[in-house]
């Protein structure tokens, strides 16, 4: 059990996706002005990653055992699949959530984090389970870091901001100082 805990808990805080290896940053500054909108990506983000985790150790272990060099583009094929069906669900049921994500919704496809999990789950050989607790690991931190970020951003909006520093230069600012925050619980756990 404690196995399954270290590598959540790595995915989520220690080697958060998007805060230590810098994946997923398209919907990070996209995405996270408004909390609501955050945390909708962030679960949108999570159920693909479970749905992409699944897939790829089933290709991994049944179909591309004797293939290997077929991963990247079934990984790629899965991923889309999987981003479609999530905004096909999205549009029907919540049109206006659908509306407030835009663009960035079919850009999950191209968020190289999903692609990324998929690739670092069947470079360490993880089990089914192992993979799929990586999977939800790797959207809590990404959900928590949409977030942080969404939250931080609100309150810096109320703000009197110097002109100079508003917009893109004040948001990668947040960025790396939440990186560096992020990067400090690499010390705390060890295996």
């Amino acid at each position: 059990m404690s196995h399954f805990l270290w590598i959540f808990v790595s995915a989520a805080v220690i080697n958060n996706f998007t805060l230590s290896y810098f994946l997923g940053l398209c919907p990070f500054f996209g995405v996270s002005g408004r909390l609501d909108t955050a945390l909708r990506m962030g679960f949108a983000n999570l159920f693909v990653l479970t749905i992409t985790s699944f897939c790829a150790w089933f290709l991994n272990v049944f179909v591309l055992v004797h293939a290997p060099y077929l991963r990247l583009i079934s990984f790629i094929f899965v991923i889309a699949s999987s981003v479609q069906l999530v905004e096909m669900i999205i549009k029907k049921t919540s049109p206006a959530l659908f509306r407030a994500l835009g663009i960035f919704l079919p850009l999950i496809t191209t968020n190289c984090a999903i692609l990324g999990l998929a690739l670092f789950q069947t470079n360490r050989d993880y089990s089914l389970m192992e993979g799929l607790v990586f999977a939800w690991g790797a959207g809590v931190g990404l959900t928590l870091a949409l977030v942080i970020m969404a939250g931080i951003r609100v309150e810096v909006s109320m703000q009197d901001v110097p002109k100079l520093i508003r917009g893109a230069a004040l948001n990668f600012i947040i960025a790396g100082m939440l990186s560096l925050a992020f990067m400090g619980f690499a010390g705390l756990f060890s295996q």
